[in-house]
């Protein structure tokens, strides 16, 4: 079971992207990470995302103790934006198709299936023409059809200023699924004691250790594989952990093989790891393959280049207590 995973530190989570609806990738991406080893799913909330998944664990003949999670987010969620470009202001200098690390944009438009929200775009855009916009999706609309096709857990992107939205919709969630649930929560809205009580009112509702706490670093951050690049999310994993709640504790957010020894260092003990960018990055030249799930010799190679991911993590998270 997952709480298993989580209890014994075991737990590794591949955060595809929760604005990733690439299909083709998100089935490479789990074939590759089922096969290293990998236990844990993140996924964009729509069904033929989530298929796509179910189809990269039948490729590698990994579906048994395989978990899917799906993340949805709010309004002023950096994980469910989008970036789109104003034209009319656009100075066609192809600065943003250059530093897209996604390649989600070609001749000044956007492919919104690839872009994840990182905003690398809009922060380096010298005529200031591209803006980022929320898609916020509609709970009761879409969690029953997506509970159907048989995810293991709701990741909750509660990254805002208002806390009665994050309450309500907190609310909706817990009344649509039964389930594990995760609270993803950075500390840049908030100082770190309004942070603590606002999850401890979210955890009242739930049973303990029915809940993952996702202490998020810098989100979309870890493109580096050094200590500074995670440092922001040991650093938050240090704040849930020293709040003592009763709740699993889950390191995101600039993750890379450098984390779990940082946290180490630190003593601080996450119940599991994801990694996102960075372990899209490392498999990235092996994504851009169309055959590449046909193509035993790279697909292996992609395989022990995860795998090392993995196992750098997994070992450091057992031998950590």
């Amino acid at each position: 079971m997952l709480q298993e995973l989580l209890k014994n530190n075991q737990c590794f989570k591949l955060v595809c992207g929760a604005g990733n609806e690439d299909i083709k990738e998100i089935e490479k991406l789990v074939t590759i990470y089922s096969l290293a080893g990998c236990n844990f799913f993140d996924l964009c909330a729509n069904s033929k995302v989530i298929k796509a998944a179910k189809r990269g664990l039948k490729n590698s003949q990994q579906e048994e103790n395989k978990y899917l999670c799906i993340s949805v987010g709010i309004e002023g969620d950096p994980h469910i934006t989008k970036a789109k470009i104003e034209k009319d202001i656009c100075k066609n200098c192809n600065l943003c198709s250059k530093i897209c690390p996604r390649e989600a944009i070609i001749n000044n438009e956007v492919n919104q299936t690839r872009c994840i929200g990182c905003s690398q775009c809009a922060k380096n855009c010298p005529a200031n023409a591209i803006k980022m916009e929320t898609k916020v999706q509609n709970y009761s609309e879409i969690l029953p059809e997506l509970i159907k096709e048989g995810i293991s857990c709701i990741e909750f992107h509660a990254i805002s200023e208002n806390e009665n939205d994050v309450l309500n919709k907190w609310d909706e969630i817990n009344s649509s699924f039964d389930g594990m649930l995760c609270i993803s929560l950075d500390r840049s809205t908030s100082g770190d004691k309004k942070l603590i009580d606002l999850v401890k009112k979210m955890l009242k509702k739930r049973n303990p250790y029915t809940t993952i706490i996702q202490a998020d670093g810098v989100a979309m951050s870890g493109n580096d594989d050094e200590y500074g690049t995670t440092l922001q999310a040991v650093a938050t994993a240090q704040l849930f952990q020293n709040a003592k709640l009763d709740a699993y504790i889950m390191m995101s957010g600039g993750t890379n093989t450098k984390s779990i020894e940082l946290a180490n260092l630190c003593k601080v003990y996450p119940n599991c790891i994801a990694v996102g960018s960075y372990a899209r990055k490392i498999v990235k030249e092996y994504l851009a393959m169309d055959d590449i799930l046909e193509n035993k010799e790279k697909l292996n190679e992609a395989v022990k280049i995860a795998k090392n991911l993995i196992d750098i993590s997994l070992k450091n998270m057992k031998n950590i207590q």
